[in-house]
């Protein structure tokens, strides 16, 4: 573990902070942070930066609401740079936006993911939009959203014996799509399934056959 003191500050004591959403993996702001903030950061286990316009500390959220909560804060190779992982209560953005990083300058900007497509589920669910295949589901129940779901995985076993990628990739997509749909209507959260997937990670061999044992 590396000590504060170790870390490779600037001529100003400062050192660069990139802030990270634990469930999306959206990069979310860069921010600076002293030696001061960030014992405040470990301490608090909220993100804490320096303010170089300012010339003063600033807890994020503490005006706005809007906290973010640590999760892990590593440094880079060098020691010279912060990565912070954190699960937040709003924007990250001081103008409201999730990231500051809205602004393309090169290429098309992409913030699909997995989380953000179970979170789209979820306000299907609370809103109930018509003419919505997702709306359909929800009303039809649970019943009706297991029997989707056994036949996508059907479906992903015949594509796969068919050795067809292209089809596979499809039916794989179908089947992610339903157990989303299943998992927004038993509460279950992406974050349950992670936490899960973590625990039977072990990298010893031995280990893993003694926990199956």
């Amino acid at each position: 573990m590396l000590e504060i003191q170790n870390l490779k500050f600037d001529k100003n004591g400062l050192i660069p902070c990139i802030v990270q959403d634990y469930e999306t993996k959206k990069v979310l702001t860069l921010a600076y942070m002293n030696a001061e903030s960030i014992a405040i950061t470990l301490e608090k286990k909220l993100t804490c930066f320096y303010s170089r316009s300012r010339k003063k500390l600033w807890l994020k959220g503490e005006t706005s609401g809007n906290y973010q909560h640590l999760v892990s804060l590593t440094a880079d190779c060098d020691g010279d740079a912060l990565l912070a992982v954190v699960k937040k209560d709003g924007p990250a953005c001081h103008k409201g936006t999730d990231s500051c990083f809205e602004t393309p300058v090169y290429g098309e900007k992409n913030d699909f993911s997995l989380t953000e497509l179970y979170k789209l589920l979820v306000e299907r669910n609370e809103k109930r939009p018509q003419n919505s295949y997702t709306t359909y589901l929800f009303e039809k129940g649970e019943e009706k959203i297991l029997k989707k779901v056994g036949e996508e995985c059907t479906e992903v076993v015949i594509a796969a014996m068919k050795k067809d990628n292209r089809e596979t990739i499809f039916e794989i997509s179908d089947l992610a799509y339903h157990l989303l749909v299943l998992m927004t209507a038993r509460g279950i959260t992406p974050d349950e399934i992670l936490k899960e997937l973590d625990s039977r990670h072990v990298v010893d061999k031995k280990v893993k056959q003694e926990t199956m044992k």
